[in-house]
């Protein structure tokens, strides 16, 4: 299975398209929690348990490669990229002895735009896709939704205050970004958009009658 994650960086091709800044800020974030995660010695640490997420070697495509991966082939709406990363640390934080670090963050990323796309889009593609683009099996991208879901507690809703908190944080790490590398454009996404133009109500609650299955 790790070996099929692999092949996905002799798939990967350079964007046609520049990537949307708010992917940018998320692989950049999770990128830096892994590293700081890779590099922990604490007795939480000692007492990480190995997860499903988990895999055997450290997978040598970078995050923000697999990233640009998910968003050219997947189509999902920028919102959905927002709502994956409130999944993300829904998980973390209900699943302590989870931490996201360099072995299990790739599988985490595609999971957690998977069920925010079946969540929050019309029309999103199935597991088969999603693990072809992945570069895992379908049976192991079922496995991953359900144990994910699970472990969020199938906590699916989120509020529009919350999804503007996350939009705002993410602004943040673009703001590092360019503070730290002054030959990004200063001109990046503000969010602004995402926050205001998505959603009429004070929560995503007409989507809850959607179902998540494993189908394929």
């Amino acid at each position: 299975m790790d070996v099929q994650i692999e092949k996905v960086i002799q798939e990967h091709e350079p964007m046609a398209e520049t990537m949307p800044n708010v992917i940018t800020a998320m692989s950049s974030l999770l990128q830096r929690v892994s590293e700081t995660n890779d590099d922990m010695s604490s007795p939480l640490w000692e007492h990480q348990r190995i997860s499903s997420f988990s895999a055997l070697t450290r997978p040598s495509i970078s995050i923000r490669s697999y990233m640009e991966r998910i968003f050219k082939y997947a189509n999902c709406s920028n919102s959905c990229y927002i709502v994956a990363y409130v999944y993300l640390d829904r998980f973390i934080q209900k699943q302590p002895f989870v931490p996201v670090d360099s072995y299990n963050v790739h599988r985490l990323i595609i999971t957690s735009v998977l069920v925010s796309a079946k969540f929050m889009d019309d029309m999103c593609y199935n597991n088969a896709y999603y693990a072809k683009i992945g570069g895992i099996t379908t049976e192991e991208m079922n496995l991953l939704e359900l144990d994910f879901l699970f472990g969020i507690g199938f906590q699916l809703n989120v509020t529009l205050s919350t999804y503007n908190k996350y939009c705002s944080s993410l602004q943040r790490e673009m703001v590092i970004r360019t503070m730290y590398s002054p030959l990004l454009e200063s001109s990046f996404l503000t969010f602004k958009n995402l926050q205001t133009s998505l959603y009429e109500e004070d929560s995503l609650s007409n989507h809850q009658n959607k179902q998540l299955t494993t189908a394929v």
